[in-house]
Parts: structure tokens; sequence; C-alpha cells
């Protein structure tokens, strides 16, 4: 399939997104697959369409403050990173901007969030030709552990924040079942659920259920090839664990639903299930499943998501998901993001929602 055709035109005026709306009180666009019908409502509302039985999937990944700002050695000129994945202790991928002019052997100096220099210096040790640069940290044990005084929230950079990200982003850019520190990015379907929707999910007799995969750039990463075939995922690590492998097995022996929280949750289930013929067994690995129409998806049954950039992996998930094993998905999709337009929903990563049923 030709990327163009997971295009479709967002009012330039709605790409800026406005501080995020309270959790549960987003919109939900529930589409149902089999007719293609539309149906608008609350968020919170989402508890109406799961029943006693269903196992709902989340990704308890917690976002890291991974965006550090500094300088190019005592006075060189400022840097911006985003760290992207870990190596080892100390030892990160990163993006730099700007970054062209960086070179192997550059130290980066870094100040805190409040402005103030750090004892925390990088060195440059390679760069590859994406443009990443693989650095080695010092003047800290770990750099983990001083992230929380020198990073700032990963917001995507369509969130505009002239004077810095806010007290609210740091709350809310992270969904609140985090627990698993490694993510650059949100897994933001999960940003609409509070604890009390989720207890009173419980009490309906829903099974919550949780995976990690840690989000990377390259999820988000617009796919550029021509053709959707051509384009290949970055990995990013997942675990499963043994109760959430028996919850789910358990749910498929006895013909109950199994909804994934965000496409991230689709990978991870899919990922193992791909490769145990079938089965959904604890697990741990890295995965770089590219999930497209026609897909045949193995575990889930339903699926919470929000809105997605055009041409991207997520939205061709979506679309697969939309028609499993067929490739008009796309077009079931594509009507419902137009009609979302015209409705005004939010999208991307502080946005609305839908289910998809």
């Amino acid at each position: 399939m030709r990327t163009a055709e997971f295009d479709y035109v967002l009012p330039p005026e709605r790409i800026a997104q406005q501080p995020a709306p309270q959790r549960d009180q987003s919109r939900l666009l529930v589409l149902r697959r089999p007719t293609g019908q539309l149906e608008h409502r609350r968020f919170a509302d989402v508890a109406e369409y799961l029943r006693a039985g269903d196992v709902l999937v989340l990704n308890d990944s917690r976002v890291i403050p991974a965006r550090l700002r500094g300088r190019k050695g005592a006075a060189g000129g400022q840097v911006e990173l985003l760290l992207v994945e870990e190596c080892g202790v100390n030892d990160w991928w990163a993006l730099l901007r700007p970054g062209k002019r960086v070179r192997p052997g550059t130290e980066l100096r870094f100040s805190t969030v409040a402005g103030q220099p750090s004892a925390v210096t990088a060195t440059v040790c390679v760069k590859n030709a994406a443009g990443h640069c693989r650095l080695r940290f010092a003047g800290v044990p770990d750099i983990r552990a001083a992230l929380g005084e020198l990073g700032d929230v990963p917001l995507p950079p369509y969130i505009e924040r002239p004077s810095g990200t806010s007290a609210e982003d740091h709350a809310r850019y992270q969904t609140v079942y985090a627990r698993r520190p490694g993510s650059v990015a949100a897994p933001t379907a999960g940003l609409h659920f509070t604890e009390a929707l989720l207890e009173a999910l419980r009490a309906r007799g829903v099974q919550i259920a949780f995976v990690t995969l840690h989000v990377g750039l390259g999820t988000f990463a617009p796919v550029k090839a021509r053709t959707v075939e051509a384009h290949s995922l970055h990995e990013e690590s997942y675990v499963v664990g043994a109760e959430t492998a028996r919850l789910v097995t358990e749910a498929r022996n006895e013909g109950r639903r199994v909804i994934a929280v965000g496409t991230t949750t689709v990978r991870v289930l899919e990922s193992v299930a791909g490769t145990h013929a079938g089965a959904l067994v604890a697990a741990a690995g890295r995965t770089r499943l590219f999930i497209y129409p026609p897909f045949r998806f193995q575990v889930v049954d339903a699926l919470v998501t929000n809105f997605h950039l055009p041409k991207s992996t997520l939205l061709m998930l979506v679309s697969a998901f939309a028609a499993p094993g067929e490739t008009r998905g796309r077009d079931l999709v594509l009507a419902a993001y137009a009609e979302a337009i015209r409705q005004r929903y939010r999208f991307y990563s502080y946005g609305d929602a839908m289910l998809v049923l």
C-alpha cells in the first residue's frame, strides 16, 4: 500500500494544542467495525461498552524526563537533547538539536531545569546515519538518577509551550498507573483513565492487566518510504508478566474479550503471540513489529486509542484493526477521522479518544 493513502488534512489551527482536558472528560468516538457505525460519547462512558469478564490490558511504562538542555563545551552554543534509548549505565542514544555540527568527541555540559550549571557532562561517541548521537555521561553515577533535576517532560514538538512545560504537563503527561520508567513518550491512550474509572471497571467485573513497552521515537516517526512495506520500525523493549499471560489466556479460552489500551499494548500482545504459535506467554524482549493492513490479529478484540498523525505507523495499525485481514479498514478509519474533524475532536497526544469494537 502507498504511504500517501494514509494521509488526511487537519485544519492548521488545530495543530498547536491547548492544555490537556481533565482525565476521563475527553470525548470518545466509538467505531463499530462490522457496520462502520459511529457514536459520540464522553470518555467516562467507556464503562458502558465493557462487560464482566473482559480483560483490559494497559501499558504501565512510565515517561522519564528525557529532555535536557546544555551547551557545547564551556562556552559553546546551546543544545537541547532528547534521550532516545539506554544502552547501559550512562550510555545513551540521543537526538540533539541543533545537531548537524556536532561531531564525535564533542563535550556537552548540562544545566538543571532551573537553569543552573551542573556537574553532569556527556561526550559524543558516535553519530549514526539518522543523526542520532551515542553519548557517554560523566559527573554522576547514573544519569537516570539525575533526570529529576536535569530533565524536562518530553512533550511532542507540536504541543507549543513557549514558556516551557507547565506543572500540569508534568502531572498530565503520565498515566495514573505508570510504574516502570523507560519511555520517552507517553502511551497516550492511557492518559484518559483515572483511578476512579479503573475502580469502577473492576467493580463491573472487568479484569485489569498490564504489559510494559518502553515507547521510543520509532513509534511516532513518520513513514517516509513511498510504500508502507518499505518502512522499518525501530526496536522497543517489552515485558509481559505471568499474571497478564494467565488472565489473557483464560479469557481467550473462555471466549471473553481482550481489550487493548493503546497501540503499544497491541504491539506487545501480538508480538508475543506471533512468536509463540498464537499463545500469550510470559516473555521479555524487543519488538519491531509493524502492523498495517491486511494483518490478522491473534489476541486483541477491541482497542482504545487516540487520533494519530497522518502517514504514521499508529494510523496504519488502527486501520489494520478496523478490518482484520483486509485492506478496507483504512477507509473506515479515515471516514471516522473525517467525522471527528467535522465535530472538532482533539487530535494527537493530548487529544480525544476512539474505541474500536
